[in-house]
C-alpha cells in the first residue's frame, strides 16, 4: 500500500526501505552512539533527497510532461480496437513511468498497467487493443501517469484528458474486410466457397463477338448470319434482387457464446450480408422481430442504406419474449411484396419448437425464397466426443447425443417442406451464411 503526500504525491517502495533502515539505526542508538549518529546522517540526508525530489517533480508538471489518449470515433464489436497513448518527457532527466487508463467497466480489467522508461525531450505512443462484447456506449475516464525521477523516492500522479465516450456499433471491421476480399475477388481467403453456376439463370447484358474458351450454347445465330461472324449473347447476374436480414430477438438468442449472445453474431453477420448483397447489385433490408416486429427497414441500394442499416442494429436488445412468426408474417405480407430472399436469424433447441412455427414459415416460404440459420449448441458438441468414465458421464453423453441429433432432424424437417437452412456454429456464422446467399443466387433461385 502506498501513502500519498500532498496532492497526487506517493511514496515509492525505496522510500519505504531507506526509511526501515534509517529507523533500525536510530533504533541500535541505544546501543551505541555511532549508529545513533549513522542514523542521524542518514535521516538528514533521506529529507534533503525527498525535498530534492518534490521541488523536480512538483515545479510545473503539465509543462514537463505531456500525454495524450486517441481513439477511434466508434469501436467495432466483436473485433479487437486499437487505443493510443502518446508520451512527451520535458523533464530535465529521465523518468519512469506507469500508465493507468481508466477503461470502461465493461472490459473489467482492474489491473491495466504500462510501465517504461523515457529520456529527456523524447516522445513515445504506446498502443493496446480492446475487444468490447456488447454493443452501446464505452466510457473512458481520466489518464493517469505516474511519473518517477531518477531518486526514486517519490512518484508524481499527473491527470490527463477527460472522459471520452465511444459508441460501439455492430461489426463494420469485419465488414470492411468482406468488402474488400469482394472486390479484389478474394473472398475464398476466408472460406467462402466458389458455386459452379447451373445454367443461365441471369440477365442479358450484350452480343459481342465469339472469343476462344466461350460457351458453344450462348451463339446468337441471327446476329452471326447478320454479321458474318460468330456472336454470342453475354449475360451477368441478376440485379435489384431483394436481401432481408430478418433477426429473431427472442429469449433463445440470449444465449452466450465466447462473450457475446446469439444475437450479436446474428446482427454482425446480418450486417456483412447486406454489404456483400448490395456488391452484388442487390437490394438489402434489415427486420427484427420477437413479440411484434420492432424495427423494419426497407430494402434498398444507395449510398446511404449501410448507415441506415448500422443505426437499426445499433441498440437492438433482446427482451426474453417469446418471438411471434404470425406478427412477422403479417408485416411482411403487408409491406414486402417483391419475391424476396428472407434470411432468417434464430435458434431451435428441440424439434417440437421448430415444428411449433412450421404453418408460418411454410407461408412465407410460399411467396419468397426463405433460409433459415441456426446454431449449433458448441458445448454439447464437446460432450458429445468426449469419453464417458462412469454411468452419470454416460446418461449426460447420451443426453447431448439426443439433443444434437435434434438439430440435425430439424435441417431435414425444414427440407422436407421446402425451406432452406443452414444449422452452423456461431464462429462461423457470416462465412456460412454469405456462401448459402452465394450458392442461391448461383443457382438462380433468386
Amino acid at each position: 500500500m502506498r501513502f500519498r503526500i500532498r496532492n497526487h504525491a506517493y511514496f515509492t517502495h525505496l522510500f519505504y526501505y531507506a526509511t526501515g533502515t534509517v529507523v533500525f539505526l536510530l533504533a541500535m542508538g541505544q546501543f551505541g552512539a555511532l549508529f545513533f549518529q549513522f542514523g542521524l546522517i542518514a535521516l538528514g540526508l533521506l529529507i534533503l533527497l525527498i525535498i530534492i525530489e518534490m521541488l523536480l517533480l512538483f515545479v510545473k508538471p503539465k509543462e514537463h510532461f505531456i500525454a495524450h489518449r486517441s481513439i477511434e470515433e466508434r469501436f467495432s464489436n466483436g473485433d479487437n480496437n486499437q487505443v493510443s497513448i502518446s508520451l512527451t518527457n520535458h523533464f530535465p532527466f529521465p523518468v519512469a513511468i506507469n500508465v493507468l487508463d481508466e477503461i470502461p467497466h465493461q472490459f473489467q480489467k482492474r489491473d491495466f498497467s504500462i510501465r517504461l522508461k523515457l529520456e529527456s525531450g523524447k516522445s513515445k505512443d504506446i498502443t493496446y487493443s480492446l475487444k468490447p462484447t456488447e454493443r452501446g456506449e464505452y466510457t473512458f475516464g481520466t489518464l493517469n501517469v505516474f511519473v518517477t525521477s531518477p531518486l526514486k523516492l517519490i512518484e508524481r500522479r499527473l491527470q490527463f484528458g477527460h472522459k471520452q465516450t465511444v459508441k460501439v456499433y455492430p461489426a463494420f471491421k469485419e465488414m470492411r474486410q468482406f468488402e474488400m476480399m469482394a472486390i479484389s475477388n478474394r473472398l475464398t481467403d476466408v472460406g467462402i466457397k466458389k458455386i459452379r453456376r447451373i445454367g443461365h439463370q441471369m440477365e442479358f447484358d450484350q452480343i459481342r463477338e465469339y472469343t476462344k474458351g466461350d460457351d458453344y450454347r450462348t451463339i446468337n445465330w441471327k446476329a452471326t448470319a447478320r454479321r458474318s461472324s460468330l456472336m454470342v449473347n453475354q449475360y451477368q447476374d441478376e440485379k435489384s434482387q431483394q436481401v432481408i436480414s430478418i433477426i429473431d430477438m427472442g429469449r433463445t438468442m440470449k444465449m452466450p457464446f465466447e462473450g457475446m449472445t446469439l444475437l450479436d453474431y446474428a446482427i454482425n453477420a446480418s450486417l456483412v450480408l447486406s454489404k456483400i448483397a448490395m456488391l452484388k447489385q442487390d437490394k438489402a433490408g434489415l427486420i427484427t422481430f420477437n413479440s411484434k416486429v420492432r424495427t423494419m427497414v426497407p430494402p434498398q441500394r444507395n449510398s446511404k442504406q449501410m448507415q441506415i442499416v448500422m443505426e437499426a442494429l445499433y441498440n437492438q436488445k433482446t427482451m426474453f419474449e417469446e418471438q411471434s412468426m404470425e406478427a412477422l408474417y403479417t408485416a411482411i405480407r403487408r409491406k414486402v411484396h417483391q419475391r424476396s430472399l428472407l434470411v432468417l436469424y434464430t435458434n431451435y433447441e428441440s424439434l417440437n419448437a421448430a415444428k411449433r412455427q412450421l404453418p408460418m414459415l411454410q407461408k412465407l416460404a410460399n411467396d419468397h425464397m426463405l433460409v433459415i440459420i441456426f446454431f449449433e449448441n458448441t458445448e454439447l458438441k464437446q460432450l458429445t466426443t468426449s469419453k464417458a468414465t462412469d454411468m452419470e458421464g454416460i446418461y449426460i453423453k447420451t443426453i447431448a447425443e439426443k439433443f444434437a441429433y435434434d438439430k440435425k432432424r430439424i435441417v431435414l424437417e425444414l427440407e422436407r417442406y421446402g425451406i432452406h437452412s443452414v444449422l452452423t456454429a456461431p464462429e462461423n456464422l457470416t462465412v456460412e451464411t454469405i456462401n448459402k446467399y452465394l450458392e442461391l443466387k448461383a443457382r438462380g433461385y433468386i
